[in-house]
């Protein structure tokens, strides 16, 4: 298993990289993994310097220039060019299991929805163009970079949130940030510390900068996680499952903060959820079985399906039978009793009324095409 400053790099989930507990001995505790933020980080500095206190400049002076000051150059790149356009991507696993198939999509300023069911092959998407794997074949460029080749300098243009991130949980939110800001390169105290409270207020977590993390909501956590992306004014942000486990009061509040951060720059929002591209995301695209389904406006695939979806309240034990006469694309319980959704381009009658598409018909009906 690969180390870095203490963090241990572990596997799950049949072959796809995933989060471990592990034990960091700077701290004395176990902690979840903080492997892939610390990766992230850590590119350009010293190993070492990844304790909380320590600065490059306090590190044996194995480091001759700040992480930020290495590739200055790419601030003056043009801001126009930085799409990302994915080409012909494949990923197999060692142990068979093919996560991605020639995926090829472009991605512009803005939110853009990633859209599957669990197992479609949204995170390792999410991990390669986080440079935290890499790829059998295909090409990545964000802008003039090549994702792939030049992983250093893309991730000082990137911020990641993972779909489960670690922290050092006795340890306070400024603490921790600003641990976060030495690993990217800020070590101008004074600098770092307005950096991290400006952080803190924009997240809505100022109030609380002097608490303990482990004492955090899912959603405060997540607002946190977000925190730490937006370090270094990125022009990519990776947000991986970012709602899971939200109540629906977190949820709306950090559907705001991602919808303001997707002014700017390029926000990629993967998900299972259907109701969070359709709050957020002006482009998307549908990935099951590691292929891309559908990429365009959620309006577009709406559209697509107009005059097709028809929908009736059945008893239970007739549901399989109707599963043998209709393409049933969806099912759920209305009263107790269950409200079919299904793909006809002709009315079918025997009861059925037709509907307008939304976007979970889109949905379930494109992941059906390759199930």
């Amino acid at each position: 298993m690969a180390k870095m400053g203490g963090f241990s790099k572990g596997r799950t989930n049949g072959g796809h990289e995933g989060n471990k507990e592990t034990r960091d001995p700077h701290c004395g505790f176990s902690v979840v993994l903080l492997f892939e933020i610390s990766l992230l980080l850590t590119a350009g500095t010293d190993k070492e310097c990844v304790r909380i206190g320590e600065t490059p400049a306090t590190c044996g002076g194995k480091i001759k220039l700040p992480f930020h000051h290495r590739f200055a150059s790419l601030k003056h790149r043009k801001e126009s060019n930085m799409d990302l356009r994915i080409q012909d991507l494949c990923k197999t696993y060692a142990n068979g299991v093919r996560a991605l198939e020639n995926v090829s999509l472009t991605i512009r300023t803005g939110m853009y929805g990633l859209l599957g069911p669990n197992g479609a092959g949204k995170s390792t998407l999410m991990r390669t163009l986080a440079t935290l794997q890499d790829a059998d074949s295909g090409s990545v460029q964000l802008g003039e970079l090549n994702v792939l080749e030049q992983k250093q300098e893309v991730r000082q243009l990137l911020g990641y949130l993972p779909q489960e991130f670690g922290v050092y949980p006795r340890t306070s939110a400024r603490e921790m940030l600003d641990h976060i800001a030495i690993l990217k390169g800020i070590t101008n105290g004074r600098e770092r510390r307005e950096l991290v409270d400006a952080m803190l207020e924009r997240v809505n977590l100022f109030q609380h900068r002097k608490k303990a993390i482990s004492g955090f909501s899912g959603g405060m956590k997540q607002r946190f996680g977000i925190a730490q992306a937006l370090l270094g004014n990125p022009r990519l942000v990776i947000v991986d499952e970012p709602t899971a486990g939200l109540d629906p009061g977190e949820r709306n509040r950090f559907y705001n903060l991602l919808s303001e951060i997707g002014e700017n720059v390029i926000v990629i929002l993967s998900t299972h959820i259907v109701q969070d591209v359709k709050e957020l995301c002006t482009n998307m695209a549908i990935i099951n079985l590691g292929k891309v389904v559908f990429s365009g406006p959620p309006s577009d695939a709406e559209s697509e399906l107009s005059g097709k979806i028809w929908q009736k309240s059945i008893s239970k034990h007739d549901l399989e039978l109707y599963r043998s006469k209709y393409k049933v694309i969806s099912t759920k319980l209305v009263g107790g009793a269950p409200l079919i959704h299904i793909l006809s381009d002709t009315n079918p009658n025997d009861g059925f009324t037709g509907v307008d598409p939304d976007l979970e018909d889109v949905f379930f009906s494109r992941v059906q095409q390759v199930a």
